[in-house]
């Protein structure tokens, strides 16, 4: 049997995953990088893009943003500040995001009283789970 690391991934709300895993891929400040088991130590910040957990040949993909990782001891804690498997997002979810982000956009741009952190991070995690749909919207994956 191929050696395999654990996966976990934490958002304030829940624990959205946690299972043995072959490798993961996963979106950086410092770019994507590849995580297999017996991986140095590495603690990183997240950026927003899709987490995709391979195995047994089988992808498993997430949309996430924000956040940190910690790998050691074959262990890879990802605790992200939204983070939901493709499965999860539906297309009425896809279309209420974008709404809700042209929503936003136009509060903007008309000067209304926005408050701009809270706006950034609605508006990262509504174009996040429209990107990640999107592109794995026509592949195969593991729910």
């Amino acid at each position: 049997m191929l050696k395999q690391l654990k996966l976990k991934i934490i958002t304030p709300e829940k624990t959205v995953y946690e299972d043995m895993v072959d490798s993961i891929t996963l979106p950086t400040t410092e770019g994507e990088i590849g995580i297999f088991p017996d991986h140095i130590p590495i603690v990183s910040a997240l950026k927003s893009g899709d987490i995709v957990a391979s195995k047994n040949g089988e992808h498993i993909p997430f949309a996430v943003v924000g956040g940190f990782i910690e790998f050691k001891d074959n262990t890879l804690a990802v605790l992200a500040d939204f983070a939901e498997h493709v499965s999860e997002i539906s297309d009425d979810a896809v279309t209420k995001a974008k709404a809700r982000a042209e929503e936003l956009q136009k509060m903007k741009e008309n000067g209304d009283i926005v408050d701009f952190e809270h706006f950034e991070s609605e508006l990262e995690r509504s174009l996040t789970r429209v990107k990640i749909s999107d592109k794995w919207r026509s592949r195969k994956y593991r729910k």
